[in-house]
């Protein structure tokens, strides 16, 4: 059976919160379970008001399966529309990059890397980028599909959140993820549509610089994310929230390895008994023991810095 777990410590009804979350992405969930066993050998002490919770794997069928998705195919980090907006709708761009990104054929050397080459000089690197990580909801069976509806797991985590958590005041989010940046270092992304605190304060607190998503960087924008509904899931608590990648492999390298999986899985058998699988968890956690060493090392350090300043302590 698989299941989300939840470590809550501290205050039954807490007006600080401090909130991990890991495997929205289900295949990236196996460095975030390290960095949360990490995180409970060590919880920092808590107040009467304090809480420090952890979200252990919120997309277990894509862990379990080897899948940055759910089971129906759905990016649940472009599945967060609590907003009013419709489950319609891709960036212009990414109709003509459909057949590059998503073949309708089994695994396969295509010529991936000196095409998807041609297509970044064409149409400039960035707006490649942006146009297929933004998220789209008009290609069922192709990459960042964000879905037609509010899926189970995000429906009860809401559910739960909106249940358990409606004496919070003040909640800091982390949103742990891998792939982006620079291999074994961190990419930490602030939600600057929701949060309460000034980027440069933030980054002081946390002793890291910041990524601003609305200028030119390695980072980009998505509708649908997590931390941009938990306003509208606890109106009355302030947010802060932080995704953070820690960097695998080149994103040339991590594309090609999403897209061949997704091919196996719905023009082969999907068996996690494939090379394209085991590619896959390559790219979003490598094997190499010192990139391990160093992610836990990252994950912790942001955690216990967010911590501190949820608590008010040094």
């Amino acid at each position: 059976m698989l299941s989300v777990e939840i470590a809550w410590l501290g205050a039954h009804n807490p007006r600080r919160i401090f909130l991990h979350a890991c495997g929205l992405h289900g295949v990236e969930a196996y460095t975030g379970s390290a960095v949360q066993l990490a995180l409970l050998e060590r919880v920092p002490r808590l107040a009467v008001d304090d809480a420090f919770i952890v979200v252990h794997v919120l997309n277990p069928y894509g862990m379990s399966w080897l899948r940055r998705t759910n089971e129906n195919n759905v990016d649940l980090n472009r599945n967060f529309l609590l907003n009013g907006e419709r489950w319609s709708g891709a960036p212009a761009l990414y109709s003509a990059l459909d057949p590059l990104l998503n073949p309708r054929s089994p695994p396969s050397r295509d010529g991936f890397a000196i095409r998807a080459a041609i297509t970044a000089f064409r149409y400039g690197f960035h707006r490649v980028k942006d146009a297929i990580a933004e998220g789209q909801y008009e290609y069922p069976q192709g990459l960042f599909f964000g879905g037609k509806a509010l899926q189970r797991g995000p429906r009860l985590y809401v559910e739960w959140l909106k249940k358990r958590l409606q004496s919070a005041e003040y909640v800091f989010a982390i949103d742990l993820h891998t792939g982006l940046g620079r291999y074994a270092t961190d990419t930490a992304i602030p939600e600057l549509r929701v949060n309460v605190t000034p980027i440069e304060t933030l980054a002081v607190a946390l002793g890291r610089p910041l990524v601003d998503v609305s200028r030119p960087s390695v980072a980009y924008e998505v509708r649908g994310s997590m931390g941009a509904a938990l306003p509208r899931v606890l109106p009355n608590a302030n947010f802060d929230c932080v995704l953070q990648e820690i960097g695998t492999r080149g994103p040339l390298t991590v594309i090609h390895a999403l897209r061949e999986e997704n091919r196996w899985h719905f023009f082969g058998d999907g068996s996690i008994v494939h090379p394209a699988k085991q590619r896959l968890r390559d790219a979003l956690c490598p094997a190499d023991v010192e990139w391990r060493r160093q992610a836990v090392r990252l994950g912790v350090d942001l955690a216990r810095a967010a911590a501190r300043w949820v608590y008010g302590k040094e």
